[in-house]
């Protein structure tokens, strides 16, 4: 089979067969036309990285351009390749995980077999389920070969070369939600998620500081193993821990006292060693500091010296034989240098002013130490004056206690028996007045039933002057008119009135709250012509 040099379909078709994807370039051939004659090729352009097909880099294509897909030949079938110039096909959201593809548009005598010969070529397939309804759902092994069947989507594919509508239909490829898909993604998450922590524990366990190890507990043959590391100085700090957490374990007792108290004295031997370590670091360090500052003071009398080179240089003597270029580069290079010099200067001032510093500081201890004697010694005779002061301030105090306490046990006895009378007249005037108010109390029971006689007495009277009344009336009604002149009136009604009388002067003339309440009607007598007394009522 021979293939045009200059026709690019042809060999995009191959290459599609082949499994090759094609790089979607028309009209341009890939390899120069060669003369079959002389058995070599001719009008070679010269080998550039850019050449189709031969370059090292492939060409872009254009983002507009549309893939060129070819005819798939296969065994029972053929599958036609759609118009490029359509849109693709609509897909459906991509669910997670998914590995199963819906494949619709199925000729009416396709099988499984011719399924499987199509798909085939996009991966391993593990499930095939094929409806009635001309369409079957796929699922793969892996996730990127449904990706290669949805290349598939919008093919014509033919059964042989039969041109019946059974034999013939358009494909369409989509994603498709299983439950299987579902369950192993989100297996697949879980796993990850799972190694992502146990990662994450494995580095924080690494970044972790180790533990210290367990403190063992208190015997006789561990405390000579640690009174021993004690007196080592490279052991001193593990049997130091140690020591302390017996201690608040509460081990000692009055049997280990003697052992504990042996393992803090050589713990307290230690404090000299540390102490003459201290000194020796800070002598180092200030050996050190006088090494860097004399280091320092070198580099700056190099730089003056540089800078004096450029102010030499920048005199007229010498400047107006230099060009313009390295007049301008000897000016950066003063300024550069001058300007690292008083920074160098800046920091070995800081150096002697804080040396100065400690200088005065020392200076100062010295003097306070001085003044803190002197002035111990007046505020200690100030102190001595205070407190005589206040000894004779509280001898005064006692002296007023006693006498106030004297003061008041006098006050006390003069005033006891004036109490004592007061009391009594209290006392006396409480009862006199319960007196005159039970005597206030007995008056006006004797009151209430003088005023109830009276008044039963008014009634009797009131009943003796109707019957009169009405005896009078008898004597008009029966027309006789007996000459009465001097008429006399019972003598049981004029005791009665007399009494009556008097026991109301009584009530008048009574003293006491009952003088003006009670008040009887006055009944004042007259006689009439016949001689019967009447009243005014």
């Amino acid at each position: 089979m021979t293939l045009p040099m200059s026709d690019p379909t042809a060999w995009a078709t191959a290459m599609n067969n082949l499994g090759m994807t094609p790089l979607g370039i028309a009209g341009q051939p890939i390899l120069p036309d060669f003369d079959p004659a002389l058995g070599m090729m001719t009008g070679i352009p010269p080998i550039t990285p850019m050449m189709p097909g031969l370059g090292i880099v492939p060409p872009p294509i254009p983002p507009d351009m549309p893939v060129v897909k070819e005819i798939i030949h296969c065994k029972s079938c053929t599958l036609f390749p759609p118009n490029p110039n359509l849109p693709p096909p609509a897909t459906r959201e991509r669910p997670p995980g998914c590995k199963t593809v819906f494949v619709g548009g199925l000729p009416e005598n396709g099988t499984e077999q011719i399924i499987v010969e199509v798909f085939e070529q996009c991966g391993e397939i593990i499930a095939i389920r094929k409806s009635k309804k001309n369409f079957c759902h796929i699922r793969f092994a892996e996730e990127y070969m449904v990706d290669k069947a949805l290349y598939l989507s919008g093919y014509r594919i033919r059964l042989g070369s039969s041109t019946d509508k059974k034999d013939t239909g358009r494909l369409h490829v989509d994603f498709a939600q299983a439950r299987d898909d579902l369950y192993e993604w989100e297996c697949k998450q879980r796993m990850l998620a799972r190694e992502e922590r146990h990662r994450r524990r494995m580095e924080e366990e690494r970044l972790r500081p180790p533990s210290p190890p367990p403190v063992v507990h208190y015997s006789d043959h561990e405390c000579s193993i640690v009174a021993e590391k004690l007196k080592d100085d490279s052991k001193f700090s593990e049997a130091v821990q140690t020591l302390l957490t017996w201690i608040e374990r509460g081990e000692v007792n009055r049997r280990s006292a003697n052992n504990f108290y042996s393992m803090i004295q050589s713990a307290n031997s230690h404090v000299r060693r540390l102490v003459n370590e201290k000194a020796a670091h800070e002598k180092d360090m200030e050996e050190a500091k006088e090494k860097f500052k004399q280091a320092l003071s070198g580099i700056l009398i190099q730089f003056e010296q540089i800078v004096a080179v450029y102010h030499s240089a920048s005199k007229q003597k010498a400047w107006d034989h230099f060009t313009k270029a390295q007049r301008k580069n000897i000016s950066v290079w003063c300024k550069q240098a001058e300007e690292i010099r008083n920074i160098h200067n800046d920091e070995l001032m800081g150096i002697r002013r804080e040396e100065e510093m400690e200088m005065s500081d020392d200076e100062i201890e010295e003097t306070t130490e001085t003044k803190e004697t002197e002035e111990s010694v007046s505020q200690a005779e100030a102190l001595k004056e205070e407190n005589d002061s206040l000894r004779w301030q509280l001898d005064a105090y006692r002296n007023e206690v006693e006498l106030l306490k004297q003061e008041q046990g006098k006050a006390h006895r003069e005033d006891d028996p004036n109490k004592e009378q007061q009391l009594k007249l209290l006392q006396q005037a409480l009862q006199g007045m319960q007196q005159h108010l039970l005597k206030v109390q007995e008056e006006y029971k004797r009151k209430e039933a003088e005023l109830e006689k009276v008044k039963d007495d008014k009634l009797q009277v009131e009943k003796m002057l109707e019957n009169l009344k009405e005896k009078k009336e008898e004597i008009r009604s029966s027309d006789q008119e007996p000459e009465i002149n001097n008429a006399t009136v019972p003598r049981e009604l004029l005791l009665f009135i007399s009494g009556t009388q008097l026991r109301k002067m009584q009530c008048i003339q009574a003293p006491g709250m009952f003088a003006s309440t009670v008040t009887s009607p006055r009944v004042p007598l007259r006689t009439g012509s016949l001689g019967v007394v009447e009243t005014n009522d």
